[in-house]
């Protein structure tokens, strides 16, 4: 019998072991906030190697400073932060996982507390406390949130660089795929939404304007990297709010960006307004598939998909091409062996000194 979830799937020139990937988990445990990656990420991304994954997808890191979502998040602008990755990607990708990383600017959503800050402190981070002023499309704050300033010319073509330097730095680093984040309402979802995007110029208006900015990301990044390495997107197929992105708008762009070269369509949602989601086990999934339904680029599907035949019914319906499981990766950084194992699958990555588990 054919198991979808533990069939290769190759994008350029990457040939991934299985279909069930880690996706990006923002950890922010960089208390130095320099950027770099710490000995706990050395950990976090090894257990999933460890524990056969097909990918670990390294969470949001920001492009610039400004970027951040949080002061302690990573980032991946200087020389400095490349030094601090390449071993750590080094480690994770001797134990099997290929390993890629997703490139992020969070726009009106930056300089805010992390989401378990220590002294239960949430919303903006005051410039005198260590954070900055924000950048968006609009004057529109996020609920909560400070009011950022609207991006000039200037500000859009040293956003698309520094994507495209990110990309080279990624690769010095040893990573082997980028992934550009354009969802959960950080810049380049803030660009694509007319919710936060009310500018008059090319980058505002029309559904074609509002899409240049993250259409020049992808290019500039693709530029960078070259023709073999993969370059994924991941997407917020709707935000659940009336006049803003919805799975219409989503499959038209996920379609031009298989014109430009995008290798997979990472399809989560929300993030950029308020929203009653209507959350349950794979809530996100129709989505995946109604971009999956619109494009030939393979299609990745996230959002509570936490057992091994629920993830296993995805692939082999043609919902998606690969599943990310995120909470489930956390609680089980083991998961792809032991959906494996359920799935009565025989592997040949699970490590010795594990063998007795999953015999």
């Amino acid at each position: 019998m054919s198991h979808f979830l533990f069939e290769p799937l190759t994008l350029r020139g990457v040939t991934f072991r299985n279909r069930v990937w880690v996706p990006p988990m923002c950890q922010y445990v960089v208390e130095a906030k320099d950027g770099a990656p710490t000995d706990w990420h050395t950990m976090h991304w090894g257990s999933f190697a460890r524990g056969g994954a097909g990918a670990v997808i390294v969470e949001a890191t920001g492009v610039v400073p400004e970027g951040r979502i949080s002061p302690e998040d990573l980032g991946l602008w200087n020389d400095e932060q490349v030094a601090a990755f390449a071993p750590r990607v080094a480690f994770a990708k001797s134990l099997g996982t290929r390993m890629g990383i997703q490139l992020a600017h969070a726009g009106r959503k930056a300089s805010t507390y992390r989401e378990w800050d220590p002294e239960g402190r949430d919303g903006s981070v005051p410039v005198g406390e260590g954070g900055w002023e924000t950048v968006a499309p609009s004057a529109v704050p996020f609920q909560g949130l400070a009011t950022p300033r609207a991006a000039t010319a200037e500000d859009i073509e040293e956003i698309v660089e520094a994507f495209a330097a990110s990309a080279r730095r990624a690769l010095q680093a040893g990573f082997e795929f980028v992934e550009i984040h354009a969802a959960h309402g950080y810049l380049l979802h803030e660009f694509l939404s007319p919710l936060s995007n009310q500018r008059t110029d090319e980058y505002g208006g029309s559904e074609e304007n509002r899409a240049r900015l993250l259409l020049r990301v992808v290019d500039a990044v693709r530029e960078a990297v070259g023709e073999d390495v993969p370059v994924l997107v991941r997407l917020s197929a709707t935000d659940w709010a009336e006049g803003g992105v919805d799975q219409g708008s989503t499959n038209r762009l996920a379609a031009t960006l298989s014109e430009h070269g995008v290798d997979l369509i990472d399809v989560s949602t929300g993030g950029n307004v308020v929203a009653r989601i209507p959350v349950g086990p794979g809530y996100q999934v129709r989505f995946a598939a109604g971009v999956k339904s619109a494009v030939d680029v393979p299609v990745g599907a996230v959002g509570m998909i936490d057992s091994s035949f629920q993830a296993e019914q995805i692939l082999a319906t043609g919902q998606a091409d690969v599943v990310l499981c995120g909470r489930e990766y956390l609680r089980d950084p083991s998961l792809a062996l032991h959906f494996a194992h359920e799935l009565r699958v025989s592997v040949d990555y699970v490590p010795r000194p594990y063998h007795r588990a999953f015999r």
